[in-house]
């Protein structure tokens, strides 16, 4: 395993920590103390760890070669009936992880943009920079896939009508009822036939925010 892949692995495992950590701070500010509570509100990347998901699964892509580099961390828990907004309180704390995956993507993609045209950063601080941006619009975007239990499932479920909400609440049960098989299974749909499709999505961004092709 070379350094880069090293660095593409610790990239990948802070930007989730990021992304996990946004959600206990969303709830927090609405009234859930609950990520708090549990000491969940921290960067440190022990806390979040995932056997599976931080470890087990990104290293199995790695050995074997994949095309696709996937992962998760442990999911920081809240309590929706504390959220003091209950009509948007759920969708809010969902959108706030990829809010923060957006925002460390247009920061080091802005740096990128403006650094290169200045000539004013060295080859490896791109490099590292472009990994930044590439995994966080893909992790943003990926978690904005409308299916449970993605954040953006959440999203879809406030924005729909009450009846159709309560019928996608019983698809989300389904999930829950068959957990790490149903993820595990929509991993693989996705990595087998969804990539193609959505990896020209985060190539098509990684250049509008960057002024620059994936190399």
């Amino acid at each position: 395993m070379g350094i880069e892949t090293l660095f593409v692995i610790a990239i990948l495992i802070l930007s989730i920590v990021a992304h996990e950590v946004s959600h206990g701070y969303a709830a927090n500010m609405l009234g859930d103390p609950t990520a708090r509570l549990a000491g969940r509100l921290t960067l440190n990347p022990i806390s979040h760890v995932d056997l599976l998901g931080s470890i087990v699964i990104p290293g199995l892509l790695v050995l074997t070669g994949a095309n696709i580099l996937f992962g998760w961390a442990k999911p920081v828990p809240y309590n929706p009936y504390n959220l003091r907004n209950q009509r948007w309180g759920e969708a809010i704390v969902a959108g706030s992880g990829p809010l923060v995956n957006i925002a460390i993507a247009l920061v080091f993609g802005l740096v990128i943009r403006f650094g290169v045209e200045a000539n004013a950063l060295s080859v490896a601080f791109v490099d590292l920079a472009s990994y930044i941006v590439y995994i966080n619009i893909l992790l943003a975007f990926f978690n904005l896939i409308p299916i449970p239990p993605l954040d953006g499932s959440k999203i879809l479920k406030a924005i729909l009508p009450f009846a159709l909400a309560r019928a996608f609440s019983q698809l989300e049960a389904l999930f829950a009822q068959y957990g790490l098989v149903a993820v595990l299974g929509f991993v693989l749909l996705f990595a087998y036939f969804l990539w193609p499709f959505f990896s020209a999505l985060i190539q098509l961004l990684f250049t509008l925010i960057t002024g620059m092709p994936i190399v």
